[in-house]
């Protein structure tokens, strides 16, 4: 049984650079998600700070959950992949049950337990990593020589995927898939085979946007928002807007015009682009300037592992480091209008109660790979 003197010199041996650039990440998060938000939950719930004491509850459960991944060996996830899998088939089938999945825009993405609503398809990106993480070290060497160690994994996914296209989600299908096929790229599979799947994906992408009139609309809407500015590109040209107001040092904190009811989804999905407003073209630098260190020591810790043969280590971090380096690159991409609109929320900044316990477990799950590799190979 671990003891709290015990837990506590673990938790001072945490990996300092990942902490203080998770804790910089949260507080800039906690800061530009409450400012978007003000004048939307004053109007709606009649009090100014609802979401930030809302966050205070996501944020309570979503350090619980890290405690538990940074507490458990890994070894436990290794062992146990298949089984996290199968419950998120069964996660992402409930949501899809009426009467059991909850729908909002036309969308069923969560399950209500409670006064919380918990987003499966968050949860899933995690169970994805591990599996697949532990399918590359046990089938290994099958993957590299035949095509049926490929192609197994693939036939998951694309369960995975059709589940969350049902849904619809279509950004988490990106990210998911995106994870997906870097990480088996890195276990060692041939070009060719690789190759083949990759053009078959965007193939079906390319289908899913032309018999999908919505996302065919989304994506006209990009590459011309002005075109349509009050309606299909309303959303993209309010983000456009909250950008140029912010210039070089932005319009200051609390100062925000687009947060009031102009651009839409301000303190989830485009809380990027109030930030952006507010704290302008240096604001904007520093939040990926944290991300690109927090990826990159995550990355690194992920080498590390590599180095010293713990392979299932170093699949999750370089899954987690994927996972959270696209979702962050996909959102920031959509704010500037460089990406058509997705539903994805930007890691540790947008308000989401799901998306943060899943991205903090993450990070306290590569912080727990770094410790078991520690000493080891010079580190």
């Amino acid at each position: 049984m671990l003891s709290l003197r015990t837990a506590w010199q673990d938790l001072q041996d945490m990996d300092r650079q990942l902490q203080w650039l998770l804790v910089a990440l949260l507080a800039v998060g906690f800061v530009a998600m409450t400012s978007a938000s003000i004048e939307h939950a004053a109007s709606r719930y009649d009090d100014a700070f609802f979401f930030a004491k809302r966050y205070g509850l996501h944020f309570t459960l979503a350090f619980g959950l890290s405690l538990v991944m940074y507490f458990t060996p890994v070894a436990f996830w290794e062992r146990t992949g298949w089984l996290w899998l199968l419950i998120g088939f069964l996660l992402l089938a409930l949501v899809l049950v009426p009467g059991v999945g909850r729908e909002v825009n036309g969308s069923r993405r969560w399950l209500a337990l409670g006064p919380l609503t918990l987003q499966a398809s968050e949860f899933v990106k995690l169970f994805v990593i591990f599996y697949l993480a532990g399918y590359l070290v046990r089938r290994g060497e099958e993957v590299q020589e035949r095509f049926s160690g490929f192609i197994k994994p693939m036939a998951l996914l694309f369960a995975v995927t059709l589940l969350l296209m049902l849904e619809p989600d279509f950004g988490a299908t990106v990210v998911t898939a995106g994870t997906a096929f870097v990480m088996i790229f890195l276990g060692g599979v041939k070009l060719g085979q690789f190759l083949l799947v990759i053009l078959s994906c965007l193939a079906s992408a390319v289908a899913l946007v032309i018999f999908e009139p919505y996302r065919m609309q989304r994506l006209t809407a990009f590459t011309d928002p002005w075109a349509d500015q009050f309606n299909t590109g309303y959303q993209l040209t309010q983000s456009l807007i909250a950008f140029g107001r912010g210039e070089l040092a932005g319009v200051g904190l609390g100062n925000s015009v687009q947060k009031l009811f102009y651009l839409p989804e301000a303190h989830t999905d485009f809380v990027f682009a109030i930030l952006a407003e507010e704290f302008g073209f240096m604001g904007t630098v520093v939040v990926i300037g944290l991300f690109v260190g927090l990826v990159g020591r995550m990355m690194w810790i992920g080498r590390h592992a590599e180095l010293t043969g713990r392979r299932f280590h170093a699949f999750v971090a370089y899954g987690v480091s994927m996972m959270i380096s696209a979702q962050a690159f996909i959102n920031m991409g959509v704010n500037a209008g460089l990406l058509p609109t997705k539903g994805l929320t930007l890691p540790f900044l947008s308000y989401g109660g799901s998306s943060l316990m899943v991205c903090m477990a993450m990070v306290a799950l590569v912080a727990r790979i770094e410790r078991e590799c520690r000493g080891e190979y010079g580190h």
